[in-house]
């Protein structure tokens, strides 16, 4: 079949899938897509001609890209932001968000209570009658704040208890419903009751299990057991070069094989014939895979960068892949200080402690915030001190906590407040005054000079080198917060077996294991580059791809372009 044919087929086949979700009377559907396969496309398909539509993701990498791709067509938002904004409206008043939430009240239960409460488990799970909830309930009123789960299930509950509350819209589309959990289901079935919906989503691309996330609610809406719900797929790649396509499918086989992925939807998922992407598949034909020390691993991303501009000769994106933050931030600042200066750290916070300037940004909002206080005293008060103000907070009628402080600490912390209201507003500060309050934030002001004066004399030396790359667009980021990104090459760094399975014993791969190396795998337009940083022993998941569609670079050839090292 000549080029054209094949192309034009192709053009059809893919047509064909499409129109058939959009022609089909159902109102609700569930659509299978893999990685690259169209959601968007669809989305907008979908929504077009409509003016009243809602679309939910958590991933807020994908309600940016969403808001853009869909401007117009729909309101693109958040689970938590659109709880928070119905929330709103049941409750006729603002409703005050702080992520962190979860991990102040967790602690507030341990010192009152004396007993470890896991509250996001039982929000996520829907452990309604759970003892600990009214607790939950008085901390959240005291401190006039919102999580992000519980802000969720607040919003059931009051469209649980009265559905005249749940608003209606001529389409609600979700995306990446693999991951959602017991209560966000809850969400999206009770916004069926009064809408048309469209659920998409990949139970292959499940990364979410720590937030009691899982597949198995993809798979039931995909499946026989729920037939209000008419199932299609989307096969055909159009993101991929086709030997990560393939490479994507011996990954999912030889899973199967493995007794992984058991339970999985079975679905196509072929690379889409396309002339442009054929010639960079020709181009690309291989995944590179190299073994090098991980002080070497930007040295190695340097080079290969440099070798592809050349090829190139003309813009392309990077995207790095590490397994942990701590890894993908050494990268960062290795490459910055080879002269690259287009580079962004990609990072969720959520889940982290709560600073103190999580705690000075809502005194700075508000100075009787009760959630600002508790947070900054805890890095003011000696650990006796701070439970006994804790304690103090849970007793009936308890007076805000601005007020019981010791003043000594309370003055201490305004004069803080002041200095950085200063900073914000440009005014001139005392610069001691200024490099102490950086340090009881955590950070170190001499370092932060280092850095400055460091970035100003590498971009300075950097000029002499290659201006083309400098200016390259490159993120790094973890497997998690890769959902949503993608760029024309990819680099997955630490690909070894101690970071890729994490059950102790390496040779026992899990379903979850599997999950998040297809997804860093699948976020590369055109090239794919493994690098291991242990140089004796190949990784299990290398073996799981056909060897004929890996290219290995030699130590020998990696010694001789470290010879001409330069940006």
């Amino acid at each position: 079949m000549e080029p054209d044919e094949r192309y034009a087929k192709a053009k059809t086949e893919r047509k064909k899938h499409t129109d058939e979700i959009l022609n089909h009377s159902s109102r609700h559907k569930i659509v299978v897509a893999g990685p690259g396969t169209g959601k968007t496309h669809l989305f907008k398909e979908v929504l077009n001609g409509k003016s009243n539509t809602l679309t939910l993701t958590f991933v807020n990498a994908l309600v940016e890209d969403l808001s853009l791709e869909l401007c117009g067509l729909s309101d693109v938002k958040t689970l938590h932001s659109f709880a928070r904004s119905e929330l709103a409206k049941v409750l006729k008043k603002d409703v005050n968000l702080f992520p962190k939430l979860q991990k102040v009240v967790q602690e507030d239960a341990k010192i009152i209570l004396d007993k470890e409460v896991d509250f996001d488990h039982i929000f996520h799970n829907r452990e309604d009658t759970n003892e600990n909830i009214d607790f939950y309930k008085k901390r959240k009123d005291y401190y006039d704040h919102y999580g992000y789960s519980d802000v969720i299930f607040a919003i059931v509950k009051a469209f649980e208890s009265k559905e005249d509350r749940i608003p209606a819209y001529e389409q609600v589309v979700v995306d990446e419903f693999q991951d959602f959990n017991k209560l966000e289901v809850s969400l999206i079935e009770l916004l069926a009751k009064k809408s048309p919906v469209l659920l998409a989503g990949d139970d292959d691309q499940a990364l979410y299990a720590f937030k009691s996330a899982s597949p198995d609610h993809i798979r039931q809406k995909h499946g026989d057991t729920c037939p209000e719900y008419t199932p299609f797929n989307l096969p055909f790649c159009s993101r991929c070069t086709r030997v990560i396509v393939e490479s994507t499918n011996d990954l999912i086989t030889t899973a199967k094989k493995n007794g992984r992925l058991a339970n999985r939807i079975d679905k196509p998922y072929n690379y889409f014939e396309d002339e442009k992407k054929d010639k960079e598949s020709d181009q690309n034909p291989n995944l590179v895979y190299t073994q090098t020390y991980a002080t070497q691993i930007p040295w190695f991303i340097q080079q290969r960068i440099g070798e592809l501009a050349k090829e190139v000769r003309g813009n392309f994106s990077v995207l790095i892949i590490s397994p942990s933050k701590k890894q993908s931030r050494a990268i960062v600042a290795s490459l910055r200080e080879k002269g690259f200066g287009n580079i962004e750290f990609v990072e969720k916070n959520d889940g982290d402690e709560p600073s103190l300037m999580d705690g000075l940004k809502l005194i700075l909002e508000d100075g009787k915030n009760n959630l600002g206080w508790r947070i900054v005293a805890k890095f003011f008060l000696q650990e006796a001190d701070f439970a006994n103000l804790v304690k103090e907070s849970g007793k009936d009628g308890a007076k805000p906590l601005c007020e019981v402080i010791p003043k000594a600490t309370k003055k201490e912390v305004q004069e803080i407040v002041k200095i950085c209201k200063a900073a914000i507003d440009g005014k001139p500060a005392d610069e001691a005054k200024l490099a102490d309050v950086l340090k009881k934030a955590g950070f170190k002001p001499d370092e932060i000079v280092k850095d400055f004066l460091k970035g100003e004399i590498t971009s300075s030396s950097a000029r002499a080198g290659n201006p083309g790359l400098r200016k390259i667009p490159i993120k790094a980021t973890t497997i998690q917060s890769s959902k949503g990104l993608a760029a024309d090459i990819v680099f997955i760094t630490h690909f070894d077996d101690q970071y890729f399975v994490k059950n102790k014993d390496k040779t026992k791969t899990s379903d979850q294991d599997v999950c998040n190396f297809l997804v860093a795998l699948t976020r590369a337009r055109r090239k794919i580059f493994l690098i291991s940083s242990d140089t004796k022993k190949e990784p299990a998941f290398l073996g799981w791809i056909d060897a004929g569609r890996i290219e290995k670079l030699s130590s020998g050839r990696l010694l001789i372009t470290e010879q001409g090292a330069s940006l």
